[in-house]
């Protein structure tokens, strides 16, 4: 969930190490909700987000109206299109806004064990919030070794769009096998062998088909029990990697580039799902809202994300993750921030509203099933994978998506160019310097 709704590739692609350790040094006060103005005292608060699309912007406003109403004391400025680049600057400089908001779930780690964020696991507790209203998966990448330093404000949860017209009669299918072989059938090509329409394209250069989004379909683990990374360890790598690369392959490495240099950009209304170039792709519920605005016209439909043929059993999960809100270290208005936080993360109504106007999944039980989400016919096949007690997440570590990076760099670098000559050893390396990272960070 990102300015304008960029995706999860973006964001691992960009994600660095952001050097948030320097945060814990920087004056303000660290206990969460202690200091400043009592929360009936008359103040301002400032809230950072990073949405930026105008029925974003729009659909924000509208929730935090519900907190100037049972806060009318409380004045709310909103900024958005806020990167965690500027969140972190802020907090390094000791004047950072009340509450903050960001998409980038992979950088929780960061967030919480360089004490940037403030932990409100006291909190919580003190409130008698019960975290049993998230789902687990939701549970687990909002904390990091048993600090909760954020709460899901709403939710990610990834399927397969398919274009109706595209398919021919063909229903969407539900393993990998039967995904590579309906590709093929709905490919077609140019006289001079290059795509004109990509059946599936199955780069992680293409948009939302990241490895966090696709091998996650296989079943793979990202760190084993001891906290080491295993890409060389765990099987279900290497039969995700074989099977985009036979795909990949067959539709000629060079021609997959071609194809996707021509791409318009993935949050435009030249996006080639909205264009009728793709027949089937793997991508976020907020696609429904996008499709809704730049191309109505469509007849598409959705359905869960093909698994390994080996875990057929498991067809209906998918990965999620999500937006999360905090309050910064160094907040000045630290029991207003709480309360402002508190509200739009478990207040039924305030997730129903941002869940409708910005086509994301709202995060807590009672508010998936409230009568008043108003939301496409295809957006259904999103709430159930959010449910889904397979459905599962990345893990957060203290470099934050340091470890996706690496992988994506070497899938994208190294293994869909065709430089791999030794897989294993391939892995057993990547696996080394993730190791590496890990440690240097404190992992």
């Amino acid at each position: 969930m990102r300015t304008t709704r960029p995706g999860r590739a973006a964001a691992v692609l960009a994600a660095t190490v952001l050097g948030l350790t320097a945060a814990a040094c920087t004056a303000g006060r660290s206990e969460p909700g202690a200091g400043g103005p009592a929360l009936g005292d008359r103040q301002t608060i400032q809230v950072w987000h990073g949405w930026s699309a105008d029925h974003e912007v729009k659909g924000f406003e509208q929730a935090v109206d519900g907190f100037r109403r049972k806060h009318p004391n409380i004045t709310v400025k909103v900024t958005g299109n806020q990167t965690d680049d500027q969140i972190t600057n802020a907090i390094r400089g000791g004047g950072p806004p009340d509450v903050v908001a960001s998409f980038t779930t992979d950088n929780l780690g960061q967030f919480c064990s360089s004490g940037a964020w403030q932990d409100l696991t006291p909190l919580l507790g003190r409130d008698g919030i019960d975290l049993n209203v998230f789902p687990k998966a939701v549970r687990e990448y909002t904390q990091y070794k048993g600090k909760r330093c954020a709460m899901p404000l709403l939710a990610d949860a990834y399927g397969l769009y398919y274009n109706k017209r595209l398919m021919k009669g063909h229903q969407p299918p539900r393993t990998m096998t039967e995904l590579a072989d309906l590709a093929k059938k709905l490919t077609v090509r140019n006289p001079d062998g290059t795509i004109k329409v990509a059946g599936f394209m199955p780069s992680v250069q293409y948009y939302e088909h990241t490895p966090q989004h696709v091998a996650t379909q296989f079943g793979v683990r990202w760190l084993g029990d001891d906290g080491k990374a295993v890409f060389a360890r765990d099987p279900a790598w290497k039969a995700y990697l074989k099977w985009s690369k036979d795909l990949l392959d067959w539709y000629g490495y060079d021609n997959a580039k071609r194809f996707m240099r021509s791409m318009g950009q993935e949050f435009e209304a030249s996006n080639p799902f909205q264009k009728e170039k793709v027949a089937m792709a793997v991508d976020g519920e907020w696609r429904t809202k996008f499709i809704e605005k730049e191309a109505p016209g469509l007849d598409y439909g959705t359905a869960p994300a093909p698994v390994s043929d080996d875990r057929a059993a498991q067809y209906g999960s998918g990965f999620v993750l999500g937006t999360i809100m905090g309050v910064p270290r160094g907040a000045r208005h630290s029991a207003a921030a709480w309360a402002f936080v508190k509200y739009l993360t478990t207040d039924t109504q305030a997730l129903v509203t941002l869940a409708n106007a910005l086509g994301n999944v709202p995060s807590t039980l009672p508010a998936l099933s409230s009568p008043d989400l108003k939301l496409p016919a295809q957006f259904g096949t999103f709430l159930d994978v959010f449910r889904h007690p397979g459905t599962t997440t990345s893990p957060s570590t203290p470099n934050g998506g340091d470890y996706l990076v690496k992988l994506q760099q070497f899938v994208q670098e190294q293994w869909e160019p065709g430089k791999v000559k030794d897989l294993d050893k391939a892995l057993r390396d990547l696996d080394a310097k993730v190791d590496e990272s890990l440690r240097l960070a404190g992992g």
